[in-house]
C-alpha cells in the first residue's frame, strides 16, 4: 500500500485539468446554494418590511411584529450554541482552517449559517450576504473533499474554489471571487488555482445570473469619467477613507471587548435585536444590509445634514450588529458607508469645484472602493468588486488610484486587515477549534514564488533550514519542473512546491513569507 506521502506527490502532478472540472462541480453546487441563500434573504427582508408597516397601525400586528423579532432572535441563538464557528462573517473561520488552525464541520456550518444568516439579516440588523456565502461556498467545497476522499491539500483548493464561488454568486462578480480567493484567502496566484477558482467562480455567477439576471448589484447612472484635472481630489478622498477605515476597524475591536464582558452568549446576541426594535420605530431606513440606499445616494437623493446623521445611524448600527458576533458579514454595509462617505466628499468640494452633483455617482464608487481597501486591505479585490457590482469599467484608474492611496494610508497608520483581526482574535481566545493530533498530522503541499531580489533567489535549498520533514520536492522554472536537491540554487521566478505536515503550516508559511516573498534590502 502507497504511503500518504507518495499518494499526496503522484495526485498533486496529474490535478491540474481534474481540479477545473472539480472547481465547475463545486461552482455550480455553490451557485445553487448561494441563490437559495439570497433568495431567502429577500423573502425575509420584503416579509420583515410588510410587517413593519402593518404594525404601524399597532394593536395585534405590533405584537406579530415583536413575535416575528423574537422568533428570529431564537433562531440566531440556537444555531449560534450549537454550531459557535458559524458566527460572524465566516471568513475568518476559512482563513483559519486554510492555515489549519480551525477545523469545521462542513454540514453544520452549512445548516447553521444558512437558517442564522437567514434569521439575523432578514430581522434587519446592518449586515451582509457576502461573508456567510463565502463560508458556504468553502463548506460547500470542503464537503465535496470529503464525500470524494480527496487528500488535504486537494481540498484546501476545493475550499478555495467554493469560497471564490461564494462571492462570485453573492454579488455577480467573477472576477473580484477569483481574485479575493487568491489575495484573502490562499495567498498564492499559482496557474492551478488560479484556473480551478475561475471556473469555480464563473460557474456560480452563471448560475445566480440565470436565476436573479445579468443586471449589476448596483444600477448606478455614471455620468463619464472624472476629469484628469480633479484627480488630486480622487488622491484627498483616499486619505480621508484610509483613515476611517482603520477607525472602522479600532471600532469594531472595542466593540468586541465590550461584547466580551457580557457574561452569556445569548445577552450579546439581544444587544443587537433590541437596537433593530428601537430603529424599526424611529429611523427604519438603516434596517438590513442597505442596498438601495447606494443609489439614492448616486442619485442625489439626500441633504448634506442627512447624509452626515445617515453616516452616524449606520456607522454604529452595524458595528453594533457584527462586533455580536451573529451570523453575517460586513461587504454590503461597509460599502453602503463608503458611499456615504463618498457622497458627503462630493457635495463638500463639488461646489468649490464648481461642478455641482456632475459627479457625484463617481464619488460615491470612489467611496466603496477606497473604504473596502482600506478595511479589508485587498486592493485588487475592491477595484474588481465595484467595477463588476456598478457594471461600469469606465472609472478603472480613478478606482484604482483611490484603491492604492486608502491602503497607503491605513497601512501609515499601523491599522491592521479586518480579517486578520478578526482571526487573531479568535485564536487568542481559550476555545477548542477542532484540530486534532490526527488532522495536524496531515500532509500538506504547499507553493511559494521565488520573488526576484528574495534572500533566496541565487541561494542553495539547503540554506532554507526548513523545519524537520518539511521539503521542496519541485521547482518550477520556465514551465519546466527540477526535480531539486539540497544544492539546487534557486532563481527569481522560481514556483517552489514543498511537503510538509499540517502541524508545519504557519511556520512555513511565515518563513517563506520572509526568504521568498520580500525583497532583500
Amino acid at each position: 500500500m502507497k504511503n500518504k506521502t507518495k499518494i499526496t506527490l503522484e495526485r498533486f502532478s496529474t490535478n491540474q485539468y481534474r481540479m477545473i472540472l472539480e472547481g465547475i462541480g463545486v461552482g455550480f453546487l455553490t451557485g445553487l446554494l448561494v441563490s437559495v441563500f439570497r433568495l431567502g434573504l429577500e423573502k425575509a427582508e420584503s416579509l420583515r418590511d410588510s410587517v413593519l408597516d402593518a404594525a404601524k397601525t399597532g394593536g395585534q400586528m405590533l405584537i406579530l411584529a415583536f413575535a416575528a423579532l423574537l422568533c428570529a432572535y431564537l433562531v440566531v441563538c440556537y444555531c449560534g450554541r450549537k454550531v459557535p464557528l458559524a458566527g460572524g462573517s465566516g471568513i475568518p473561520q476559512v482563513k483559519g482552517e486554510m492555515k489549519g488552525q480551525i477545523e469545521q464541520n462542513w454540514w453544520q456550518i452549512i445548516l447553521a449559517k444558512f437558517a442564522g444568516g437567514i434569521g439575523a439579516i432578514g430581522a434587519g440588523l446592518s449586515l451582509g450576504r457576502e461573508g456567510p456565502s463565502i463560508q458556504l461556498g468553502a463548506m460547500v467545497g470542503k464537503g465535496f473533499s470529503r464525500l470524494t476522499n480527496k487528500l488535504r491539500t486537494e481540498e484546501k483548493m476545493l475550499m478555495t474554489c467554493g469560497a471564490g464561488a461564494g462571492l462570485a454568486g453573492a454579488f455577480s462578480a467573477p472576477l473580484a471571487g477569483v481574485v479575493f480567493s487568491l489575495e484573502e484567502l490562499h495567498k498564492n496566484f499559482s496557474t492551478d488555482i488560479l484556473l480551478s477558482t475561475m471556473a469555480a467562480s464563473v460557474t456560480s455567477d452563471f448560475v445566480s445570473s440565470y436565476i436573479f439576471g445579468l443586471s449589476p448589484v448596483f444600477g448606478l447612472h455614471i455620468a463619464g469619467r472624472l476629469p484628469l484635472s480633479r484627480y488630486w481630489m480622487v488622491i484627498l478622498l483616499g486619505l480621508v477613507l484610509g483613515v476611517f477605515g482603520v477607525f472602522y476597524n479600532w471600532m469594531t475591536s472595542f466593540v468586541q471587548d465590550l461584547y466580551d464582558k457580557l457574561p452569556r452568549k445569548f445577552m450579546r446576541v439581544a444587544v443587537p435585536f433590541l437596537c433593530v426594535a428601537v430603529l424599526a420605530a424611529c429611523y427604519p431606513y438603516v434596517l438590513g444590509s442597505g442596498h438601495g440606499i447606494v443609489a439614492e445616494v448616486a442619485r442625489g437623493d439626500f441633504a448634506i445634514k442627512a447624509l452626515l446623521i445617515l453616516l452616524a445611524v449606520k456607522f454604529l448600527f452595524s458595528i453594533v450588529s457584527f462586533g455580536s458576533g451573529v451570523p453575517g458579514g460586513i461587504f454590503l454595509p461597509l460599502l453602503v458607508l463608503g458611499a456615504i462617505t463618498g457622497g458627503l466628499f462630493a457635495a463638500a468640494v463639488g461646489d468649490l469645484a464648481g461642478y455641482g452633483d456632475l459627479y457625484l455617482a463617481n464619488f460615491v464608487i470612489l467611496g466603496m472602493a477606497g473604504y473596502f481597501t482600506a478595511i479589508v486591505r485587498a486592493p485588487i479585490t475592491g477595484v474588481l468588486l465595484i467595477t463588476e457590482m456598478t457594471g461600469d469599467f469606465k472609472n478603472f484608474l480613478s478606482l484604482s488610484i483611490v484603491a492604492l492611496v486608502s491602503y497607503l494610508a491605513a497601512d501609515i497608520l499601523k491599522g491592521q486587515p479586518i480579517y486578520d483581526q478578526l482571526l487573531h482574535r479568535m485564536l487568542s481566545k481559550d476555545a477548542d477549534y477542532g484540530t486534532t493530533e490526527e488532522t495536524r498530522s496531515h500532509k500538506v503541499l504547499l507553493e511559494s514564488d521565488v520573488y526576484i531580489g528574495c534572500p533566496m533567489d541565487g541561494e542553495k535549498i539547503e540554506e532554507m533550514l526548513l523545519p524537520p520533514g518539511c521539503l521542496v520536492v519541485s521547482v518550477q522554472r520556465d514551465k519546466r519542473e527540477i526535480v531539486p536537491s539540497g544544492s539546487t540554487i534557486l532563481q527569481g521566478g522560481d514556483k517552489l512546491i514543498l511537503l510538509c505536515s499540517q502541524s508545519f503550516v504557519k511556520v512555513v508559511e511565515e518563513k517563506l513569507n520572509n526568504i521568498c516573498k520580500s525583497i532583500r534590502q
